[in-house]
């Protein structure tokens, strides 16, 4: 029997926890929003990516990267503030699911926008960062793996503290803790929730550049969406420390399952390996790691 390889070990778990960085960044898009008004917005893969679409159809028309990502930037604050206010604020106080179909719909809305404006073809997306490994301390990483989960941290980090440390983000956490009490002493809910679905379209734009260069800017990068509910389940859907959790946890344990066990099963563990996790955890804690459970009198 041979003995167990450490460094390949390493690696995988170091790859798994990379991949799972940039689940995070697409979860915690939908934590900012259903954490202050309680939408479950399905549309942010849409919007994630019409935010890739709309930046590498720029660059191919001949605008600089500054330039794409500026004007790209500013297309997903319009597209955020608008949905806030046609689709959100005329729905307020109604029932969950009414919520989720008005997003599944907006989804499909936000899609079609997309097809119109740029059309269908696939498209190629380089950032300059090559996909190539990196030996550190004879482990091997992918250069672009690094590179992908030090922007994504960087922007969850600037979050943090955007949130923690200045006005709006102060009303945003009074917002999310409590609605009424927010309401009592004056916080303006409508404008509160405009920043939030801005800062979800600056989320997408990001989450649709790093997806888009690794897998080629094309329309099932909408579904990467998919992979954030577990992650969301598993870290809680209003918490975002919960979300960057979650998402190392499924990136770790899909790549571990995938490399130990996939020969056993018949390989293909990675697709819905994430699920089944997710599954136990709602069958044992159906509020995640950092979610808050609800109580209900009765």
């Amino acid at each position: 029997m041979q003995g167990f390889d450490y460094l390949f070990f390493l690696e995988v778990l170091t790859g798994g926890l990379l991949s799972g960085v940039m689940y995070s960044l697409v979860a915690i898009g939908f934590v900012l929003i259903y954490k202050t008004s309680g939408v479950l917005n399905f549309a942010q893969g849409a919007m994630l990516l019409f935010a890739a679409l709309t930046f590498v159809s720029l660059v191919e028309r001949g605008w600089s990267y500054p330039a794409a990502f500026a004007a790209t930037l500013a297309l997903m604050f319009l597209i955020g503030v608008t949905v806030e206010r046609t689709v959100l604020r005329p729905l307020v106080n109604k029932p969950p699911i009414t919520l989720f179909m008005a997003t599944l719909g907006l989804s499909y809305i936000i899609e079609g926008l997309a097809q119109l404006l740029w059309g269908t073809q696939v498209h190629e997306l380089d950032l300059g960062i090559q996909d190539v490994p990196l030996e550190l301390s004879g482990v091997l990483i992918s250069r672009f793996d690094l590179f992908a989960a030090a922007v994504a941290g960087l922007l969850v980090a600037a979050l943090a503290l955007f949130f923690r440390y200045t006005r709006t983000g102060l009303a945003f956490r009074a917002v999310a803790d409590d609605q009424f009490a927010a309401l009592a002493v004056g916080l303006r809910l409508p404008r509160i929730w405009a920043t939030v679905w801005a800062a979800s379209g600056l989320i997408a734009l990001v989450a649709g550049l790093l997806w888009g260069a690794r897998s080629g800017v094309q329309f099932s990068l909408s579904l990467v969406v998919l992979k954030a509910f577990p992650v969301l389940v598993l870290g809680g859907f209003d918490s975002i420390a919960g979300a960057i959790v979650g998402g190392l946890v499924v990136g770790a344990g899909e790549k571990l399952a995938e490399v130990y066990f996939g020969e056993y099963l018949g390989g293909g563990i990675e697709s819905w390996f994430a699920y089944v996790l997710a599954l136990v955890f709602l069958l044992v804690r159906p509020s995640g790691f950092f979610g808050q459970k609800l109580v209900e009198r009765v």
